[in-house]
């Protein structure tokens, strides 16, 4: 495939590089050292969420050029171009952490608009923290040209006194250091050795979570999602990438041909297998929303209570990213999920195969311990449950990957905002048996539905981890373990009957009949809504502002536009 034989007459490049016309816009082209054949080949996008923020992200220029080498080498035009990440670890625990989930929305629409403003014919896109993972993929259906996902790959464990290390020891260690298990020199060399190269964070957190997911709903090649930021194959699966999306533009195969109903389930079945982040029930939806499909937190839910829990992954279990690519990667979870029946094998993926032929020479690994066969799990039901109930009635979420019990019944202690509660925490103001109540958190609430791991890693930190249980209409980061329920529904801006609960008001989470109830008759909530009054989230402008306008409930993704479903004419075909 070259200019000479590519059909150009139906790309979208089309309309800057084709006819007498573009002139002007060839001459462009020209001023960038493009030769005239490159001009009439397909452009593709490559973007990254490269940034000096974090080391998730630092890799993922140098990872570009070798997307860009394949690309040229299979007869395209590659076209770079970054977008913005924020960085949940920095994010953590302080007002930034606002900007978060909402940072998903401006990946997807920044992307949107380049590959729209340029008219690019196909996109490989590259992310490496938490939000830019879905983000870019929801661009990749938004668009719905041919596209190849790439996670820039999991950091590597540090070291502390001979024990193997992440962030979240880190975030776990400030709470042993409040009550006084950890003194400043522990802490700091800690902080030295936790994060020992680039990469994401390299446990079941929500990136690794999200990686997984582009494997499992075929946008990503196979094996490319498990190897670590500094491994040199690396390099091989971004060159190879680049070369795969020129199959994918001449056979004209598009994300909504591979990001099928099955192909999200399949995705919903991964996070529950391995114990991932309960971001999983947030993205997917919003993900689901870009084809316009509904497939909201109950039916990722519904998902993951028929799915085994299979893999033993921090932060419960008790291996790393690393550990799953060099047990067999992610293929090796799939093809059990697959053998077992929790796997649909008919979808069709960015290899131009279905999953099912993707998987067919995959072999058991019986040398590791790290996975459980799908007929063996750690346990039967996945590590991720939905609850719903009178305190929840659009649902809520709760990780229970390795936890012993799995129901909790206490007075409520209520905080409007984190920062209230992680005082109390800080100061030991709370008694065991409690049910912590963060709420104004939400996505139009806090607004940008903040992360709670400072406040819950502080409680495991002060060995309160089990004896506590937390509820909260924001969310928990990946990192989190422990009874901590989050997505609560509706939220508390807008009324939901989290706004509503008290102090001393007993609540009752249980993760095996799937329920948040409080204890209170409906006529006691109804009476207490009717006294309730909307609270100033305190933004009057500026993005966050524009935000809270536009988002949607936890339950459908909290998105900010109507998605694929209301879609008039998709970009791909322009």
């Amino acid at each position: 495939m070259d200019a000479r034989t590519f059909d150009k007459s139906k790309l979208p490049s089309r309309h800057v590089t084709e006819g007498p016309e573009r002139a002007p816009h060839r001459s462009y082209y020209y001023a960038m050292g493009l030769t005239r054949d490159q001009i009439h080949q397909p452009f593709v996008g490559v973007a990254t969420c490269w940034n000096e923020a974090a080391p998730c992200n630092i890799a993922l220029m140098r990872q570009a050029q070798a997307v860009k080498k394949g690309v040229a080498a299979a007869s395209g035009t590659p076209r770079e171009f970054c977008t913005i990440t924020v960085t949940d670890g920095l994010a953590m625990g302080h007002q930034g952490m606002k900007s978060s989930l909402p940072s998903r929305e401006v990946i997807a629409d920044s992307v949107e608009l380049t590959i729209r403003g340029h008219a690019y014919d196909a996109l490989v896109g590259l992310a490496g923290c938490d939000k830019s993972l879905p983000g870019m993929m929801m661009a990749m259906l938004r668009l719905n040209v041919p596209s190849v996902f790439i996670y820039g790959g999991s950091i590597l464990p540090g070291t502390f006194r001979g024990k193997p290390v992440t962030v979240q020891d880190l975030f776990e260690a400030v709470g042993h250091y409040e009550v006084g298990q950890m003194s400043d020199d522990d802490l700091e060399e800690l902080e030295h050795v936790a994060c020992p190269s680039a990469g994401a964070c390299g446990a079941q957190f929500t990136a690794n979570t999200m990686a997984m997911v582009s494997e499992a709903i075929g946008l990503a090649l196979p094996y490319s999602a498990g190897a670590p930021a500094p491994y040199e194959i690396r390099d091989a699966f971004c060159m190879t990438a680049g070369e795969k999306i020129m199959e994918l533009v001449r056979r004209s195969i598009r994300p909504r041909d591979i990001v099928t109903r099955k192909a999200l389930e399949n995705a919903a079945a991964i996070v529950a297998a391995t114990g991932g982040s309960t971001n999983g029930a947030l993205h997917l939806p919003a993900i689901a929303h870009e084809c316009g499909i509904k497939f909201d937190l109950f039916d990722v839910a519904e998902v993951m209570k028929r799915t085994p829990y299979i893999a033993d992954l921090k932060p419960s279990g008790k291996y790393v990213a690393k550990d799953v690519f060099e047990a067999g990667g992610v293929p090796l979870i799939m093809k059990t999920l697959l053998d077992h029946g929790f796997f649909h094998g008919d979808c069709l993926t960015v290899t131009g195969r279905t999953m099912a032929e993707n998987l067919k020479n995959v072999k058991w690994n019986d040398q590791q311990d790290v996975v459980r066969p799908a007929n063996k799990p750690l346990s039967r039901t996945g590590g991720v449950v939905g609850l719903k109930g009178n305190l929840a009635p659009e649902g809520a979420i709760v990780k229970v990957a390795g936890m012993t019990g799995l129901r909790f019944a206490g007075p409520a202690r209520c905080f409007d905002g984190e920062e209230a509660c992680f005082e109390a925490v800080k100061t030991r103001k709370y008694r065991e048996g409690d049910v912590l109540v963060i709420r104004y958190e939400g996505p139009k609430g806090g607004p940008g539905m903040r992360e709670m791991l400072a406040t819950t890693a502080a409680l495991y930190g002060q060995g309160m981890g089990g004896k506590v249980a937390l509820i909260t209409d924001g969310r928990f980061s990946g990192a989190t373990r422990g009874f901590c329920v989050g997505h609560v529904g509706p939220e508390a801006a807008v009324g939901g009957p989290i706004a509503l609960v008290q102090d001393g008001d007993v609540i009752v989470l249980d993760a095996e009949s799937g329920t948040l109830e409080v204890k209170l008759s409906a006529e006691e909530l109804e009476k207490r809504r009717r006294d309730w009054k909307p609270r100033d989230n305190g933004f009057a402008s500026g993005y966050l502002w524009k935000y809270s306008q536009q988002v949607g409930s936890a339950r459908s993704g909290a998105v900010t536009h109507p998605g694929g479903g209301a879609e008039r004419q998709c970009y791909a075909d322009v």
